[in-house]
């Protein structure tokens, strides 16, 4: 017999208008935001028709253009080496024991949990001394490389979950079956692990396509990125131009979130 008792008349009723009050106050301000990103007027908080004059505008804008740019290759590049810098990480910590491990294991944990005006704070000291001892100059290099340091961290959250969750015995299963380690974990566990893998990535790319306060304080040499420059745009007077450029931030997000549903759900078919 359950003990779980379903809601019935008025509560019933109550619940469900709480949960149309919930999504009401998230998704929102979204939907004005894409709404007023087609208005003719240059007040954001204004209606002056319809028009898609900001969306060309921003398409035609080299400044916006490149820091779009700037964005998608560090993200892109920050995604790739912490996916795999991360899954290694989540392997060695969830598979071996080793000396050192409670502390690799909390230092994984720290660009979680500190606020992030102290990591960019410490990340600046650091490219700051590596620029007087070795010359290292701020730009491209040190933008992506503050993106992998908290990346990883949760990139080994997400696979680590994963792994936690998967049967040992399916590898000791194909290792009884004559195949070696390396093959065991192609055609066993990395398929298993793979939706943990892809939901790791998607979280860093968005992690790194969304940063603005770490990577406004190791930017440099002309190098800015999207959220970076919009932020700039923002002190001198949110405009529609603004609204289209988060508009075509938000579809890139949910793009990104279709195409890794996808790709699992593609998986989880081919398993079946």
């Amino acid at each position: 017999m359950s003990g779980i008792t379903e809601p019935r008349g008025l509560t019933k009723g109550a619940l469900a208008a709480t949960s149309w009050l919930v999504y009401f106050f998230f998704y929102a301000p979204i939907l004005v935001l894409i709404i007023y990103s087609f208005s003719d007027s240059r007040n954001a908080s204004v209606w002056g028709g319809f028009t898609t004059s900001w969306y060309s505008e921003f398409a035609s804008d080299g400044e916006l253009t490149g820091a779009l740019s700037n964005s998608i290759r560090i993200a892109i590049v920050a995604t790739l080496v912490s996916v795999v810098l991360g899954t290694m990480s989540a392997f060695a910590l969830e598979r071996f024991r080793f000396r050192g491990q409670r502390v690799f294991d909390a230092l994984l944990y720290l660009p979680v949990i500190i606020p992030d005006v102290t990591m960019a704070v410490m990340l600046l000291l650091f490219f700051a001394q590596a620029a007087t001892w070795f010359g290292f100059p701020k730009g491209f290099g040190t933008i992506a490389l503050s993106h992998i340091a908290f990346c990883i961290s949760f990139v080994s959250i997400v696979v680590r979950a994963r792994l936690s969750g998967m049967d040992d015995k399916l590898e000791e299963a194909a290792m009884d079956l004559y195949a070696s380690r390396w093959q065991a974990f192609r055609h066993v566990t990395l398929p298993l692990i793979m939706p943990g893998i892809l939901g790791g990535g998607l979280l860093a790319m968005t992690l790194s396509l969304d940063d603005v306060v770490i990577t406004q304080f190791v930017t440099g040499g002309g190098w800015s990125t999207l959220p970076v420059y919009v932020f700039s745009l923002i002190r001198k007077g949110v405009t529609p131009l603004i609204n289209a450029v988060s508009v075509v931030m938000l579809v890139a997000s949910m793009a990104l979130v279709a195409l890794s549903l996808l790709a699992q759900r593609l998986r989880g078919d081919d398993a079946v």
